[in-house]
């Protein structure tokens, strides 16, 4: 499976089985929280047979949440900055989990800080997790919104830019409320979040930027 297959695979799980992960598997996702730590300054864990943060059901806007004992833990410093990157650089885990033949779902609120599954460095805070492990189900799409209410674009719009905003638009975002909109300037591309009263704008932003590059090609465009 590769990016596309799995933007179009993926969607979000929150009912797990008891199955653990195969070592093999945790060690290719750990070794790609460490690249991405690395490169962007963020401070990424994974927490392995740790049912204690998803303990029992948690009541979520879009359901509840069982049998999670695998989960990233998504820590940096406060800031629109470091947001924007725990959404960018944990979707692309969430994408590689999802390559592995794992599902995700990412997790704002309905969990319990355990603070012996990781550790903060000074100034960090803990933005939020992504329960991981082999789901129940697969998971199910939402309807998909009207691609031209999320973009503006001078001149004509090329057909890298069209599977970009297709693919940003499969991107999960905080109840699903899809607050971000792209604009073109020739190869130029700027991305915005709108405001919502859910927040998580900052973080929806980098998933969907991610999404975007893997379905325009980053050889294609510049970011502005």
């Amino acid at each position: 499976m590769n990016l596309i297959e799995a933007i179009h695979t993926r969607h979000s799980v929150r009912r797990y089985l008891d199955r653990p992960l195969e070592a093999e598997k945790v060690a290719v996702l750990r070794k790609a929280l460490e690249e991405a730590n690395a490169e962007s300054g963020l401070n990424i864990q994974l927490a392995v047979n740790e049912p204690k943060s998803f303990n029992g059901l948690f009541i979520s806007t879009y359901g509840q949440f069982h049998g999670v004992s695998n989960y990233f833990v998504m820590a940096a410093p406060k800031g629109k900055e470091w947001e924007e990157k725990v959404g960018y650089y944990g979707e692309h885990l969430v994408l590689l989990a999802q390559t592995l033949g794992l599902n995700t779902c990412w997790v704002g609120l309905t969990y319990k800080k355990n603070p012996d599954a990781f550790t903060l460095r000074d100034g960090d805070s803990l933005h939020c997790e992504i329960a991981l492990g082999y789901g129940e189900n697969q998971g199910r799409q939402h309807p998909m919104k009207p691609v031209d209410k999320f973009y503006e674009a001078s001149g004509e719009v090329p057909d890298w830019f069209k599977s970009g905003l297709e693919a940003a638009l499969l991107a999960p975002t905080a109840v699903n409320q899809q607050k971000f909109k792209f604009f073109l300037n020739g190869n130029r591309v700027s991305a915005k979040a709108l405001f919502s009263p859910w927040g998580y704008t900052a973080t929806d932003l980098g998933i969907v930027k991610y999404h975007f590059e893997i379905g325009a090609g980053k050889e294609n465009f510049e970011w502005a």
